[in-house]
Formats: C-alpha cells, sequence, structure tokens
C-alpha cells in the first residue's frame, strides 16, 4: 500500500517517535493522544482490518503491545488495547492498528 501512512511510518518515509519495534512490528506515540500514554501497535506487513489477518499475526501484535505496557510502566497499574475495525467500528486508518492506552484510570465507557 504505497499511499497508506502507517506503511509510510513503517518504511521510514514519515518520522514517528518510536517505542517498540520488532521484526514483525512498529510501535510508536499517537499524535492525537487520547490518555498520557497512547502508543499504536502496527504489523509491519499491511493488513487493512482484524477481518483480514492471517494466523499467527496476533500473536506477534500482542506481543508488542505487552511490551510497550512493560516499556511505558503501565503493565502494572493497568492499560486498555483497543482495534476498531471497518468505518462502524470507528476504524479511520485502514491498515491494522492496535492502541496501548493507560497512564491514568481510564472510566470512559466503551461505544
Amino acid at each position: 500500500m504505497e499511499e497508506c501512512i502507517f506503511c509510510k511510518i513503517v518504511r521510514g518515509k514519515i518520522p514517528a517517535a518510536i517505542v517498540y519495534e520488532s521484526s514483525d512490528a512498529l510501535a510508536f506515540e499517537d499524535v492525537n493522544p487520547m490518555a498520557p500514554v497512547h502508543v499504536v501497535v502496527v504489523p509491519k506487513k499491511h493488513v487493512a482490518t482484524l477481518m483480514d489477518v492471517p494466523d499467527g499475526m496476533m500473536d506477534s501484535l500482542m506481543m508488542a503491545a505487552r511490551n510497550v505496557a512493560e516499556l511505558k510502566g503501565i503493565a502494572a497499574t493497568g492499560f486498555r488495547t483497543v482495534i476498531n475495525c471497518n468505518k462502524e467500528g470507528g476504524q479511520v486508518i485502514f491498515h491494522l492498528h492496535v492502541h496501548v492506552l493507560g497512564g491514568r484510570k481510564l472510566n470512559d465507557e466503551m461505544g
């Protein structure tokens, strides 16, 4: 996906504040944070939505999210992971991504 903003970040064409990187995933600070800690974890391979995920990919994304929580100091106190899927699910960028949010008590309602 040449025009995908997350693909451009993965390729280093757009700068991002990288938090974590593995062979399969990249995690970076969200540019519009919704909590004191708000990191986006993306697969390095373009996958549009959760419905398109090949077998095994979610393992590496969840491990990356866990590592982000540890690196950002929110693993012990608690955090939220969010995956929005398709337009009505709130997905805006159609490259699968996991939001890792924390750093305060998350009181907001889901949905």
